[in-house]
């Protein structure tokens, strides 16, 4: 079997990977470097920026855990960026150390598909060259969205991209878009010492989480002074002669700042890839539509990651490479959207999977609701992290466990308990009767999931 696969992101690397495996010869066409946006650009990156944001606030904080840091806690920028950019390498080197130890081979330039068996690799001096496969995988990703009437110039006016390779923290910084990347963002330029500001034109931050959980996080803004208007668009860019743009807002506020960043979603890389010539479906964004074996309608060319537009997350598109790899080496694999769990990065962190409360009520569907806060946990007093809540929600027929909701330390790696309830199809009540061990802060998940019930231990309970 040979397959050609364009793009070598966290989709197309796992599925070239797995499809080594299985037995195929694999050529993967990257433009870049191995590793895709998720490496360079947006995972890694941020969330080296995250850690050593991370670690100053700790070192600010470490008195209370009776740790006396003499003289002033000071962020060097210069060694955290080359932190990262080792990090990254290191990542980059492990990918392609996998790549070598499978056979996969690697051609570098920009791939496009001139039929349904045959991929192009052109090269930047202009070379190309053809690639007669089997089946042929497209997974070309996306890029920062960027809008209209914005003077982007990645010094002032900065995408994620241009954040995460961030050259100094500004005096102050508005951000447009309260969505995960935005709100990831206000923690880590806050943190460093930027005066952040934040606007969201829907009536909340992190609109698509759970209302409850969100609300924990819009509280944070207020306890970290990183300011929040919703409900609120711009209608103007401009810039001063000092260099400070300008924005106007649609409720006719005027703000200033010394950079702007837009972080207002993402756009798929479809483009330029030969899918009119070819026949290859796209939707109204320009997404690639496929199936969930992630088939296109032209038979033998996959495709997968953000460039379908159906869950832009990393794992989503590691997890559509082995469904597409095992069908092309003769497997029957189904992507199952039911239970992918989302991290976002935020301080605290927020993990979740399955049903937002909400949803469940648009859905007609009747729920019990269990809770348990970070205040009542014993590890959580140990660490010093009070700020948090667990909130398992349980279809109130069948008890199963439809949605799992986590804002507190360590959430993004807690959810994945309630991941795999949603995915076996268990209930509150086994969430409830499985012994967790003391002291953790997985021992919330296990007090909400009896609250569902009202037979959570560590929780007063209202007198009637």
């Amino acid at each position: 079997m040979l397959l050609t696969i364009i793009g070598a992101g966290p989709g197309g690397y796992v599925a070239a990977i797995r499809a080594a495996q299985r037995g195929a010869a694999v050529t993967v066409v990257e433009e870049s470097e191995v590793g895709g946006t998720c490496l360079h650009w947006g995972c890694i990156p941020t969330k080296s920026l995250l850690a050593s944001a991370e670690a100053l606030e700790r070192a600010r904080h470490a008195a209370d855990l009776g740790i006396e840091v003499p003289g002033p806690v000071v962020c060097n920028l210069s060694k955290v960026r080359d932190r990262t950019a080792k990090v990254i390498s290191t990542q980059a080197k492990a990918i392609r150390s996998l790549f070598k130890n499978l056979g996969v081979k690697v051609i570098p330039g920009r791939g496009l598909l001139i039929d349904a068996n045959v991929a192009r690799a052109v090269q930047a001096d202009g070379t190309t060259q053809d690639l007669r496969s089997d089946a042929i995988i497209l997974a070309t990703g996306s890029r920062p969205a960027l809008l209209p009437g914005f003077p982007f110039d990645g010094t002032t006016v900065l995408t994620s991209d241009d954040a995460v390779r961030m050259q100094k923290v500004p005096k102050d910084i508005i951000i447009v878009g309260a969505g995960v990347i935005g709100c990831e963002f206000a923690f880590i330029y806050r943190t460093l010492g930027a005066s952040v500001t934040l606007i969201e034109a829907l009536p909340r931050a992190l609109a698509t989480e759970d209302a409850e959980i969100a609300a924990i996080i819009e509280r944070e803004f207020r306890k970290s002074r990183i300011r929040l208007l919703t409900e609120v668009k711009v209608d103007a860019v401009s810039k001063n002669a000092d260099g400070t743009v300008v924005l106007v807002l649609s409720n006719g506020q005027e703000l200033a700042a010394e950079q702007v960043l837009v972080a207002a979603g993402r756009t798929v890389n479809s483009g330029g890839l030969g899918l009119e010539a070819v026949g290859v479906r796209t939707g109204r964004r320009q997404e690639i539509i496929v199936n969930d074996r992630m088939e296109t309608n032209v038979p033998g060319v996959y495709a997968i990651g953000d460039v379908t537009g159906t869950v832009m997350l990393a794992h989503v598109a590691s997890e559509q490479g082995v469904v597409a790899a095992e069908n092309i080496m003769g497997g029957d694999a189904r992507m199952q959207y039911a239970a992918v769990p989302a991290a976002t990065f935020t301080m605290p962190e927020i993990g979740s999977v399955g049903l937002r409360e909400q949803q469940a009520a648009e859905q007609g569907i009747r729920v019990r609701v269990g809770r348990f806060p970070y205040r009542s946990l014993g590890k959580a007093h140990v660490m010093g992290e009070y700020t948090g809540l667990v909130k398992v929600i349980a279809d109130a027929g069948t008890d199963r466990v439809v949605g799992v909701h986590i804002c507190g330390a360590h959430a993004t790696d807690l959810i994945h308990e309630g991941a795999l309830a949603i995915r076996m199809g268990a209930t509150a009540k086994q969430l409830e009767e499985t012994i967790h061990a003391h002291p953790t802060l997985a021992e919330a998940v296990r007090e909400a999931a009896a609250d569902v019930h009202g037979n959570a231990i560590h929780v007063l309970k209202e007198k009637g």
